[in-house]
């Protein structure tokens, strides 16, 4: 019956893998190692250079999120005197060939010895040897009826002393890719245990890739989202418009970096999102780069040192960054008489002014160097261009601020499009009104309150008030801000930089002028 069946299958496999097992030649398995493991910071170091750089020379056609994957058993392939040979015969599965293509980019780099320098130099006469190899092996196998050819760059490569870095059109099809060469390798030790690993026939490989029931599928796949091939930065993601944001762009596929002062509530909104869209179907990839859509990290935006270990961090977590929004400031509401102390005024531009700035200038870099277009969208405000009483130093820093956006966007043009949301007062959500400046703008606007009621029936009243001065009659949400920032780094506002957006329900003293 089936019982027995199945036992049988599971007897046969057992006997099989035992067989394999008596035959592992440790030490020497594929010929023993050629190079060792780099140590994890210099690894690091590398991988923060070279990821993105990788990832711009890989994604000429469309965008690739990547996986790294540093773990023993990868690096004692990778690191062996027979890879080069072993990689170059292609794997063996055919169910794998469309995430890992026929075989993968081995790079023989010495990396005791060898520079980044010269680790690119490898990599780019490498990639550009593998599409043609890639092409050739298209036309000398192509049928009549075949498709068209497919993206020619490799989707796994294999680099010595730091690992595997697999590819695909997002997070969880490159841990997928990356979990299928795991497979491949582990097929090459026990062939090589045994006697000698042969690869499939080409031609034999060809016809599995490019099944035409196989074509059939994936033209019935679903549409992409527009983002599910970026990686967003949200600053500010812990709480109010920032959160709303991290929402927003991750239901347009984006792999979301949720970057906040406080880790746990960055941690909070990354897990919000996993639980909502899942981490996917991958199981690969070491440290951080075994993530699912979104991660929580933790920066501070005054901090230049801060700023890079998250961007380093969320490189090694997906290969590469595409767009920044900020959404972290800061408003310190003054004594009742009006009045802040020195360092409370510093900390103000601090926070929304250099710290923009900082996060611009530690990404241009990186932007440069991954050689795709992306975008930056800091948040300013509506009191950049509205005088009044009580916020002096909030709002010198967001007119500041502004004009930040429109500098930036002359400095990192043509590659990196910079513009600025100006929200109006957005109370709901936002850890910019507790309950002391919610108080003071209370007094400030002659709004009558009692001291005994509690702090979000004091905001609520804020709230009506700030909506009723509005052309449109209407609160100011988080979500009216997302939408915003969304559409600033989508493609629907691919011309349009150095401008400042506002969301403020309407208020004729904010009008351009």
């Amino acid at each position: 019956g089936n019982k027995e069946c199945y036992d049988l299958t599971l007897s046969i496999i057992e006997k099989a893998a035992a067989y394999i097992e008596a035959r592992d030649k440790g030490a020497q398995t594929f010929g023993g190692q050629k190079y060792g493991t780099l140590p994890d910071g210099q690894r690091d170091d590398i991988l923060f250079e070279v990821l993105p750089w990788l990832r711009g020379q890989v994604s000429q056609q469309k965008r690739f999120i990547g996986t790294v994957q540093t773990d023993e058993t990868i690096l004692r392939f990778v690191n062996s005197k027979d890879a080069a040979r072993l990689a170059e015969l292609g794997t063996s599965c055919p169910d794998h060939f469309l995430r890992t293509k026929i075989k993968p980019l081995y790079v023989d780099w010495n990396p005791q010895t060898g520079t980044v320098a010269e680790l690119k130099e490898k990599l780019a006469e490498g990639l550009e040897e593998y599409r043609k190899d890639y092409a050739a092996y298209y036309e000398r196998c192509k049928h009549a009826n075949s498709p068209a050819m497919r993206d020619p760059n490799p989707t796994v490569i294999l680099i010595p002393g730091i690992g595997m870095i697999a590819w695909g059109k997002d997070k969880s099809e490159s841990r997928v890719t990356a979990e299928f060469y795991n497979c491949a390798v582990e097929v090459m030790r026990g062939a090589e245990a045994m006697d000698e690993y042969i690869a499939l026939p080409q031609q034999e490989a060809f016809d599995i890739e490019y099944w035409l029931l196989e074509e059939a599928k994936l033209k019935r796949m679903p549409a992409e989202k527009e983002l599910q091939r970026n990686v967003v930065i949200v600053i500010g993601a812990g709480n109010g418009i920032g959160k709303a944001v991290a929402h927003r762009v991750a239901k347009e596929g984006a792999h979301v970096v949720c970057a906040d002062l406080s880790l746990e509530a960055a941690q909070a909104t990354a897990d919000e999102l996993t639980k909502i869209y899942g981490v996917g179907i991958g199981v690969a990839g070491s440290g951080l780069s075994g993530c699912g859509p979104a991660i929580g990290l933790s920066v501070n935006i005054t901090d230049r040192a801060s700023v890079h270990a998250m961007l380093r961090q969320a490189v090694v977590a997906y290969g590469g960054v595409d767009n920044i929004i900020v959404t972290a400031g800061v408003y310190i509401a003054p004594d009742r008489e009006g009045h802040l102390t020195d360092a409370q005024w510093a900390l103000t531009f601090d926070v929304n002014v250099k710290g923009s700035y900082l996060v611009a200038d530690e990404a241009q870099e990186l932007w440069l160097n991954q050689g795709l277009r992306g975008s930056l969208v800091l948040t300013t405000s509506v009191n950049a261009v509205v005088s009044k009483r009580g916020s002096l130093a909030y709002d010198a820093s967001k007119a500041a601020a502004n004009h930040l956006v429109r500098g930036l966007a002359v400095e990192l043009s043509p590659l990196v499009r910079v513009n600025g949301l100006a929200p109006a007062t957005v109370v709901a959500g936002s850890t910019m009104f507790p309950r002391d400046r919610v108080v003071v703008s209370l007094l400030k606007y002659g709004i009558d309150f009692e001291e005994s009621e509690s702090t979000e029936a004091l905001r609520d009243k804020l709230a009506n008030f700030y909506a009723q001065r509005t052309l449109t009659k209407t609160a100011i949400t988080p979500e009216d801000q997302a939408e915003a920032a969304y559409y600033l780094i989508s493609e629907r506002s691919a011309k349009t930089t150095g401008q400042v957006f506002s969301v403020d329900g309407g208020l004729p003293e904010s009008f351009l002028r």
